[in-house]
């Protein structure tokens, strides 16, 4: 007598097999026990071949293939779903893989299910996330050099952004799917300027992309950004290459120091936050090439780090030209101009010539275009001194 089972082998699969084609046979009465074990022994097998002989899904072209034979179509009956005739052609010739929008398309318009389409994990990854992938800025981040292994035309990085930028952000340790300012440990300084979310989440993952491309010899130790540090520090602006020391002065502590222009709508001069590793990462966009604004955004995102990072929040996103800011950043202003230049030392009143703004620097041990930028700013007059010191800072760095 058979005794009804979980089937575990090859061999009670044969002889579930065996009784379940005698109960066919004997077409028991429905409702009768004989009734009952047939229906349960059919979920049982089924159970089992699922997991033993699994069916591969369809090849996604053979499918489409088959869907069009089933409604009468021909190719350029999938013009809508696919984007032109000539892109057809290529799809159902295997010489265009489909996108994923291309996916919905034609799921939504033939009833092909997705899963049958989908034919990389990365599509099968993005799939279901609510995100505009054409919302991201991407021609600016194909110039920029976003994409290294993207070759095509815009419009092919537009038709498969979804894929492109799941890529470029897949490698990036600890980021998250997820756009920037909708995060809540996001500190922002702004000037309550339309700041593009998904422009802002570009550009940090590109930071972080360039962060773990440039790994640092030297183990980041709390507590090592201090106001002393960071005067030492300010003291390198007297030489001609003091940004690229100021790197160098950076690494060696354990800090990483990143260069990365912003995109358009993020108006950004900086940003401080945590890497993978736990070492922290200062981003600077030197949207203005001077020296002073170099010189003073790098000590504000130093001050953050300071005074402010402990373990909670991820990024710190500062617009320099909005003013005040709330006390985070009133905090922040306040050590970066005390390292560049103490406020004992301080004085507008004497400061009214290239010779005294020349003399307090060579006191400070600092570079004059910074004393030059304190004045400018504090006076409300960008065209003082602009002749004697009005250094840039793109040349020196060698960038672009």
């Amino acid at each position: 007598m058979y005794t009804i089972k979980v089937i575990k082998s090859e061999n009670e699969h044969e002889q579930a097999m065996a009784r379940l084609m005698a109960l066919m046979d004997a077409n028991p009465q429905e409702g009768s026990s004989d009734a009952n074990e047939l229906e349960l022994l059919a979920v049982l097998i089924e159970q089992f071949e699922s997991e033993h002989y699994p069916i591969d899904q369809p090849d996604p072209i053979d499918a489409i293939c088959f869907r069009m034979e089933q409604m009468g179509l021909i190719n350029k009956d999938l013009v809508p779903f696919i984007g032109s005739p000539s892109k057809v052609s290529e799809v159902l010739n295997r010489k265009r893989p489909l996108s994923l929008n291309m996916i919905r398309q034609l799921s939504l318009g033939m009833g092909i299910s997705a899963d049958v389409l989908i034919q990389e994990p990365v599509q099968q990854q993005v799939s279901n996330m609510d995100i505009d992938w054409l919302a991201f800025p991407l021609t600016q981040m194909r110039q920029r050099g976003y994409f290294p292994d993207f070759t095509g035309s815009v419009a092919e990085l537009k038709e498969y952004a979804a894929e492109h930028i799941n890529r470029f952000m897949a490698p990036i340790n600890g980021f998250t799917l997820k756009p920037a300012m909708l995060r809540t440990t996001a500190h922002l300084r702004s000037n309550n300027k339309q700041t593009d979310n998904y422009a802002m989440w570009a550009w940090q993952a590109q930071v972080l992309r360039k962060t773990q491309a440039e790994p640092l010899a030297t183990p980041y130790k709390p507590g090592t950004v201090t106001a002393g540090w960071m005067r030492q520090l300010a003291r390198l602006s007297w030489s001609e290459q003091g940004p690229n020391l100021a790197k160098e002065y950076l690494n060696r502590a354990g800090i990483h120091l990143v260069f990365e222009p912003h995109l358009p709508k993020t108006y950004l001069d900086g940003a401080v936050c945590v890497g993978h590793n736990g070492a922290p990462v200062v981003a600077l966009t030197l949207r203005h090439d001077r020296l002073d604004n170099f010189w003073f955004t790098l000590m504000h995102e130093l001050a953050h780090i300071a005074l402010h990072m402990d373990g909670n929040q991820a990024w710190y996103l500062d617009d320099l030209d909005a003013e005040g800011g709330n006390e985070i950043e009133q905090q922040a202003d306040a050590l970066a101009k005390e390292s560049l230049i103490p406020e004992s030392n301080w004085s507008t009143v004497v400061l009214t010539t290239p010779v005294a703004v020349t003399a307090l620097a060579q006191t400070l041990s600092i570079s004059p275009c910074i004393v030059a930028g304190r004045v400018r700013h504090e006076m409300g007059d960008h065209t003082l001194f602009n002749r004697q010191f009005r250094d840039k800072v793109k040349t020196v760095l060698d960038i672009g």
